[in-house]
């Protein structure tokens, strides 16, 4: 079974842009919900669909698959829910693992968020000095509430 466990952060400064390399990403929803939610993106040149599960603790299910990228983009036109996400993904290696940062484009812009992905809920980590206040499950910065409330509308 696939399983995502991650922890997000506010970023608290720029610092982080002079290791960063960046690649467009594209996003919406098929399906949103508190079970469930099913997930349509475009990064880079490469279409995904991801379905993920509800969180119990930091641990959620999560099952990501390739798709053709014509797909995607048709099904993101189409299907998803409107606005779309929009932002510039960024990997960032620190402390042995990948933080990932999105700064966010269109409805969200102004939003900057960090992410690091970890094999179990206790695993102890070193935060880089550009991360601000953890807002691990706190609803407003969920990517999938983004799209119903944008962070420009806060």
């Amino acid at each position: 079974m696939g399983r995502e466990i991650e922890r997000k952060f506010l970023v608290k400064n720029e610092s982080w842009r002079l290791f960063a390399v960046g690649v467009s990403c594209r996003q919406g929803y098929l399906s949103r919900g508190e079970k469930r939610t099913v997930r349509i993106r475009i990064i880079g040149d490469k279409g995904f669909i991801t379905v993920k599960g509800m969180a119990k603790g930091l641990v959620r299910p999560e099952y990501e698959y390739e798709i053709p990228v014509d797909d995607a983009e048709a099904m993101l036109n189409h299907l998803c829910e409107k606005p779309l996400i929009e932002k510039i993904r960024y990997k960032i290696p620190y402390g042995g693992l990948i933080w990932e940062v999105d700064e966010f484009r269109g409805e969200n812009h102004g939003l900057v968020l960090a992410e690091v992905e970890l094999t179990s809920e206790e695993q102890a980590f070193e935060k880089p000095e550009w991360i601000g206040k953890e807002v691990t499950g706190m609803a407003p910065y969920l990517n999938s509430n983004l799209v119903v409330r944008p962070f420009t509308r806060w």
